[in-house]
């Protein structure tokens, strides 16, 4: 457990997270809505989502592809082409507008994806290792394919493609990007001993199979400025493959890449994790030595009370809420006054249209 000392600190209270002043400490969750349609341009009722959720501290979007053959689902919004700078510059907009704070998840889905979902294209892992599973595709369900294993240089160029989203990211307005380094992508792909089998300087110690998050976490801070960059981790999560099962082999490998990031000054580290004020996520803040969000969702829906305590104990700095923001876009309103929150109809989080997306309603004002 934290060894700090409470104090005042609220969960309603401003934060800096690096170079993201937030007016509290309640962030949106990255949350894939697939409402992007096949351009994968964010368009008006995108756009109307996230303005409607300004209040809260920080937007981080859903995961957004940054090359072609690294999307991961039907609907997804991507940032590759001019169309889809434009489309997210209005979601950016948007934001700012009411005074929000936003952020890109930059996300490679990796080897969780199928041909049928991105175009044709490759679908590239660290190693020739399908996901046991099936997946949604534009033709129904299928079963993951045997993805190719990425070649030294071609892991090299897809950091660079990593790198140009995420400045193309910033030029379209966005306040800065999370690098997706968790739930069984591309980058949780080399951390995971289970899915990195490879024999060059990227995979079999932990050390190495922490070398390409690494490596991408400090380019991209070298281009768009440490203070604008998050990285979020999900260790132990065990999903989509990624299976992290050995407690001291989870310690040696994230605490390699968080010693080699802490002297960057990276704006924050998210951590996906059941427990996190326990031990693990603890060591690993003290190891990153920046702000922590914590987000124990997936599982379990992140309640009021549960986002109170972790900033109040000061197991963390800011707590990500998924669930709760997708069906009350006036949240932290709603949680400052202890106001009834709506319910979140969970059959239409995947669905196509303004139902269960844009339609939740606010507070009734007076």
């Amino acid at each position: 457990m934290s060894s700090r000392i409470a104090t005042n600190v609220d969960l309603f209270n401003p934060v800096a997270l690096g170079d993201l002043q937030l007016a509290n400490r309640v962030a949106m969750a990255p949350l894939t809505r697939m409402r992007s349609g096949a351009s994968g341009v964010p368009g008006d009722l995108v756009v109307e989502h996230y303005r409607q959720r300004a209040g809260v501290g920080l937007i981080i979007t859903e995961g957004t592809y940054p090359n072609h053959e690294s999307q991961a689902f039907v609907g997804q919004p991507g940032i590759v082409t001019d169309e889809q700078v434009e489309g997210w510059r209005r979601v950016a907009a948007a934001v700012h507008g009411r005074g929000g704070r936003i952020v890109m998840q930059v996300m490679h889905g990796g080897r969780a994806t199928h041909p049928d979902i991105n175009g044709g294209r490759r679908v590239v892992a660290p190693s020739a290792l399908a996901i046991d599973g099936d997946t949604h595709t534009e033709k129904g369900k299928q079963a993951y394919p045997v993805p190719y294993a990425l070649t030294t240089e071609e892991v090299r160029a897809t950091l660079a493609d990593i790198v140009a989203a995420s400045r193309r990211a910033v030029e379209a307005g966005l306040d800065g990007v999370e690098i997706h380094g968790a739930n069984g992508y591309l980058l949780h792909e080399f951390l995971s001993p289970a899915s990195n089998q490879r024999t060059d300087e990227y995979g079999g110690s932990p050390e190495n199979r922490a070398r390409f998050a690494v490596e991408v976490v400090t380019a991209v801070a070298e281009a768009i400025g440490a203070g604008r960059v998050g990285l979020r981790i999900s260790p132990e999560h065990n999903i989509q493959g990624a299976f992290e099962t050995d407690r001291d082999d989870v310690l040696a490998t994230y605490g390699s890449l968080l010693d080699q990031l802490k002297p960057l000054g990276l704006a924050y580290l998210s951590v996906l994790h059941r427990e996190p004020a326990g031990d693990l996520v603890q060591e690993l803040r003290r190891r990153f030595g920046g702000p922590l969000i914590a987000n124990s969702g997936f599982g379990t829906v992140t309640t009021r009370d549960e986002a109170v305590a972790l900033i109040e104990a000061s197991h963390a700095d800011a707590v990500a809420v998924g669930r709760a923001v997708i069906a009350n876009p006036d949240l932290v309103e709603r949680w400052k006054g202890e106001h009834p929150e709506n319910e979140p109809k969970a059959h239409l989080f995947y669905a196509s249209g303004a139902e269960g997306y844009t339609d939740y309603p606010f507070l009734e004002a007076g």
